[in-house]
Parts: C-alpha cells; sequence; structure tokens
C-alpha cells in the first residue's frame, strides 16, 4: 500500500529554519512528505538543502519547472502551507501565483486537494486590512486557515518563538482534511 503525498510548502518565515522538526513529524504519521520552499526560504536552506532531500527522499523544490522536464514529485493527496508568510498570504488571497509554493495550492484546492495554511506572523502584520480579506478569500475557496487559537496566534512584534511553532497542529488538521469520508 502506497503512503499519502504530503505537499510540505515553508515560506520565509522563522520556524522555516525548523521545518525539518516538521517533516519529522510528518514522516512519523506515515506522509511521504515533498518539501516546497518559496525562493526566499530556499535560500535559507541552501547549504544544508541535501540534509532535507535525504530526509524526504525527494528533491526540495522551489522553483516552477521547465516545460520539457518532467514532474519530479508523486501526485498530492494533501498539501499543508505551514508556516505561511503575511506576503504568501496576501499574494494567494489576491490570485497571484508567481511562485511554486503559492503556484501548488492555489491551484490544487480547485481540483480537489484538500490544503490546509497555518501562518506565522507578528501582530502588527496580522493588523493590515489584506490579511483578514485573505484569509477570507482562502477559507472561501475550501483552504482550511489555522489562525487564532486553533491554529497559530500572530505573536507581538520581535517575541515571536519559531522553535515553539505547533507543526502538531497543522497536521492534525491536514490529516482531518485528508481523511476519507465515512
Amino acid at each position: 500500500m502506497t503512503k499519502p503525498v504530503l505537499y510540505f510548502i515553508a515560506c520565509a518565515a522563522g520556524p522555516t529554519q525548523h521545518v525539518d522538526d516538521g517533516l519529522r513529524q510528518a514522516l512519523a504519521r506515515g506522509w511521504d512528505t515533498c518539501l516546497v520552499l518559496t525562493p526566499s526560504a530556499a535560500r535559507w536552506w541552501e547549504p544544508r538543502a541535501g540534509e532535507l532531500e535525504k530526509l524526504t527522499g525527494h528533491p526540495v523544490r522551489s522553483q516552477y519547472k521547465l516545460p520539457t522536464e518532467s514532474d519530479a514529485l508523486p501526485k498530492a493527496t494533501a498539501m499543508l502551507v505551514a508556516p505561511m508568510s503575511c506576503t504568501t498570504l496576501n499574494k494567494w488571497g489576491a490570485g497571484i501565483s508567481d511562485t511554486l509554493a503559492i503556484g501548488l495550492p492555489s491551484e490544487a484546492v480547485h481540483m480537489g486537494v484538500p490544503v490546509t495554511a497555518m501562518p506565522y506572523f507578528n501582530q502588527a502584520q496580522g493588523a493590515q486590512p489584506a490579511v483578514a480579506r485573505s484569509v477570507a478569500a482562502l477559507r472561501e475557496q475550501g483552504v482550511v486557515v489555522l489562525d487564532g487559537p486553533d491554529g497559530y496566534e500572530a505573536h507581538p512584534p520581535k517575541q515571536g518563538n519559531p522553535r515553539a511553532y505547533p507543526w502538531h497542529l497543522a497536521l492534525d488538521a491536514v490529516e482531518a482534511s485528508a481523511a476519507p469520508a465515512a
């Protein structure tokens, strides 16, 4: 029996420094996990990308493939965008998919693939009016957005704790949304 495939999509937000922790949790739960990074997040991991590829068994993607290239990753059963930065949230909410990390989930949610997203940004960023509009736009499309008490609550500026990011809450939500209907 093949394992379900999780596209684990991480943005340039503090917890991405520890994305290997989230990947290990997903792997321990039985997911065949593929990592996709925003271009900025890929720069953070560039010197250690081989570690992530060894961990997942798949290439780490951060750029669209060329039309002549075949897909490097298996078809996704579910997608998780975590940590989701304020920039990614607002671009995605506005329909701008200029990176692979936004393009994949923005299409997937309309192709029947369960998509979950959990942000990581501070209260000042979260206070921007575009944030509430973007969250509403994603939810309207069927994306499970975990913000607030059931996911990640925005932290005061300069007081975030990237190491304590609740990967387990995001993975719980992915499993709930990807579970077959009874």
